[in-house]
């Protein structure tokens, strides 16, 4: 420990223990650990020790009661040297003469850098910064100790300055507080010096330099936080022009519609913004002393056009608390406190181009006991008002991100294909692993583990892993967009299937059991997308390839010392990526391009093709009418000198002077 108190828990029933407190349990002359004993008491010397019962748990806080100041001449009752408290103590519990359980803890404290009370020292008097460095040595960070490559810290001895005395700090930094200026006449430059240098250099000294007065003032700032309110104008009408994909959903107090979700760490957080056209599901963990109710369900939301709705609710409880709440490890007292919290809240939200149309919350309600730990679920939904099909559409037309991606299957009269990948849960095994589709725009990787035999033939193996990977891809298309109709051809692409490898062998290579190459056990699902135009600036983006492989390993039976007949297990995973790429190739380059690389606009700071730049229309910083002013006046100045210039005006000029 390093601090005046330190907490320990002893787990168990506390009734009829003692604890008691040894004082240097360490034997000075061997070094070793005394024998535990109930021989202490609750004080030894400056330490007290304090026990705080609790439900099979009590807490234990063993505190320092004595001043850590440093001592000031003809002071007692302090530390003497910073290094104040070095000691070895041994927290024992004891039921009688029988010690239960001991704690050992080596303090080592420091005493206080602060100093209160009365000081008899004459005081430092700090110089004026304006007209004197405050620091003479800025680099001297550490009091008591010599600073590496600080050549004028006091505290470092001429040993230790040859270790660094060619790497010392320079400048203002390292001790030349008054270094010489470029202003002054003895400063010996060469380079860059004008002609009329010596007759405006400055004669002064180096206590009087231009470096005076660069000194901070100490003003310090508030901190403004960040509120989630939004600057709503106040002018007549509507305030909104509806949303776009991933625009915040307001509410009729200009603030944000708020359902906890899932942060990129990991955690749930309580006042997360739904996104419009934005759906997820979440889960989040807590207990009832963290349980925290969420927004009031009778908060009206911003349609998108200025109009509020309010939201549609219905209750109803849970029945089988199994899913939602973890086994405690002792039953709730019969008097315990088992309140009616939020279960699950579900939201429907029906929409319409750029409005929402109306909410519909399903909220699930039971009851929590202290000591549960309850699993909350989350879900938004977007609906379309105009979908008429089964399936719902992930865009319109392009594809929205984090919707699932539309897929086909030709070869059947069902034309409706998934596109899955896994989400296990429990065990992890394969025979119990969910299913979830694949999100547009998000990459993935999941898998599970499959039993293997240690006397398993390997092509029934490959068989049978190849056809678990095979399961998720139930299509043999996928939809160019998010709309993509099942009747129209035009709208699927045919998805591009690389099979794995199968060798010609039955059994393991030599005979040899456990033993398989050439498992497929890795799916890689990768998805060529592009951005092809944008509705009402929201990009279109479309899928152009999708293209299925296999990735193989080596298999090999895991075991101990002795193989018995038991399983082994063998992951397989799933991979989704998603690239982007352009939708048109890039212009290719010229040869001018290639060959005279000083006009190249891209690779130069100075671009002689864009000198006339501010005269296009491609100029929006001023108006084109005064670019075009500018231009026809510098025009006419640059014509006016060229002719005055010319040999016949001249001669025209001095017969008129004649």
């Amino acid at each position: 420990m390093s601090a005046l108190r330190v907490h320990s828990f002893f787990v168990g029933n506390s009734s009829g223990v003692d604890f008691h407190i040894i004082l240097n349990a360490v034997d000075k002359v061997t070094g070793k650990l005394q024998v535990s004993n109930c021989s202490g008491s609750e004080r030894a010397g400056d330490w007290s020790l304090d026990v705080t019962p609790g439900v099979n748990m009590s807490k234990v806080t063993i505190t320092l009661g004595r001043d850590l100041q440093l001592c000031l001449p003809n002071a007692t009752e302090c530390c003497t040297t910073p290094l104040c408290v070095v000691e070895t103590l041994q927290v024992s519990a004891c039921s009688g003469s029988v010690v239960l359980a001991h704690l050992l803890i080596q303090a080592e404290i420091y005493a206080n850098s602060s100093f209160m009370g009365n000081v008899s020292e004459n005081a430092s008097v700090i110089p004026n910064q304006v007209f004197q460095p405050l620091g003479s040595c800025p680099c001297d960070l550490t009091d008591g100790a010599c600073d590496v490559r600080c050549c004028c810290d006091l505290e470092c001895t001429p040993g230790l300055k040859q270790l660094f005395n060619g790497s010392c700090f320079t400048g203002v930094f390292g001790g030349d507080v008054n270094p010489p200026f470029d202003q002054l006449c003895s400063t010996k430059t060469t380079e860059y010096t004008p002609d009329w240098f010596p007759l405006l250099c400055v004669q002064s000294s180096l206590s009087n330099t231009p470096f005076l007065g660069y000194f901070y003032h100490g003003s310090t700032s508030t901190p403004k936080v960040p509120s989630f309110k939004i600057p709503v104008p106040t002018s007549p009408g509507r305030l909104f022009t509806g949303y776009r994909q991933g625009d915040p959903i307001m509410t009729e107090d200009d603030d944000y519609f708020t359902i906890p979700q899932r942060s990129v760490a990991g955690q749930c957080v309580g006042n997360a913004p739904v996104a419009y056209l934005q759906d997820f599901d979440v889960k989040c963990l807590t207990d009832l002393a963290s349980y925290k109710e969420g927004l009031p369900h009778d908060v009206k939301v911003n349609s998108g056009t200025g109009d509020f709705i309010r939201q549609n609710v219905t209750y109803r409880t849970i029945t089988d608390m199994g899913k939602f709440i973890a086994k405690s490890e002792s039953h709730p007292a019969a008097g315990a406190l088992c309140p009616n919290v939020t279960f699950a809240e579900h939201y429907t939200f029906t929409w319409e181009d750029k409005n929402i149309k109306g909410i519909n919350v399903t909220v699930f309600l039971g009851r929590l006991c202290d000591g549960e730990i309850l699993t909350q679920r989350f879900t938004a939904k977007f609906v379309s008002l105009k979908s008429d099909d089964a399936a719902e559409l992930s865009g319109n037309p392009g594809y929205q991100v984090g919707k699932p991606v539309r897929a086909a299957n030709m070869n059947t009269s069902d034309t409706s294909g998934s596109l899955n990948i896994w989400q296990p849960a429990g065990r992890g095994l394969c025979t119990s692993a969910a299913r979830t589709p694949v999100l547009f725009g998000l990459d993935s990787f999941s898998g599970c583990v499959l039993e293997v035999g240690v006397n398993e033939d390997c092509r029934l193996l490959r068989g049978d892993v190849t056809e678990k990977l095979n399961s998720l891809i139930e299509a043999t298309h996928v939809g160019k967009r998010g709309n993509s109709s099942y009747s129209d051809p035009n709208d699927w692409l045919e998805i591009i299937r690389l099979d794995p490898f199968t060798p010609n062998m039955s059994v393991s290579p030599g005979n040899l059991k456990g033993f398989c190459p050439d498992v497929p056990a890795n799916l890689n699902i990768r998805i060529i997308f592009a951005d092809v135009g944008a509705v009402q600036g929201v990009p279109w983006q479309e899928i152009l390839a999708v293209q299925i492989s296999y990735s193989t390993i080596i298999w090999q039976f895991q075991c101990g010392l002795v193989c018995k007949n038991a399983v082994s297990f063998l992951p397989i995973t799933a991979s989704v990526q998603f690239i982007q790429v352009p939708a048109q190739p890039p212009v290719p380059m010229t040869r001018s391009q290639i060959n005279y690389t000083e006009f190249d606009c891209d690779r130069n700071d100075v671009c002689w093709p864009q000198l006339f730049y501010p005269l296009t229309r491609f100029y929006t910083g001023e108006p084109y009418s005064q670019c075009l002013a500018k231009g026809l006046s510098l025009a006419f100045l640059l014509l006016l000198a060229v002719i005055l210039s010319s040999p016949c005006i001249s001669k025209v000029w001095d017969n008129f002077l004649i």
